[in-house]
């Protein structure tokens, strides 16, 4: 069995809370990243949809062509850049 480590945590404050703020972040990302990303999300749920129960190509390029447009949306909504961390 391995032996725990003891002693003090360097940066700890009394009774072994840290020294720092410990409030949580919480970080949603811009709402232009949520309507970009929900637009790719109908676009592949069109395309899923166009093959079931058999291939409808129409439907299926539809839901390509609005999956393009939300991933060219996230371009100019900078999700990548500046949303994630």
């Amino acid at each position: 069995m391995a032996e725990q480590a003891t002693g003090t945590v360097e940066g700890t404050g009394p009774r072994g809370t840290v020294a720092h703020s410990t409030a949580e972040v919480t970080y949603h990302g811009k709402p232009m990243s949520w309507v970009a990303v929900t637009v790719i999300i109908v676009g592949f749920v069109i395309g899923g949809i166009a093959m079931v129960p058999h291939p409808t190509w129409w439907a299926f390029w539809l839901g390509a062509g609005i999956a393009v447009i939300g991933c060219i949306m996230t371009l100019f909504a900078k999700t990548f850049s500046e949303d994630w961390y």
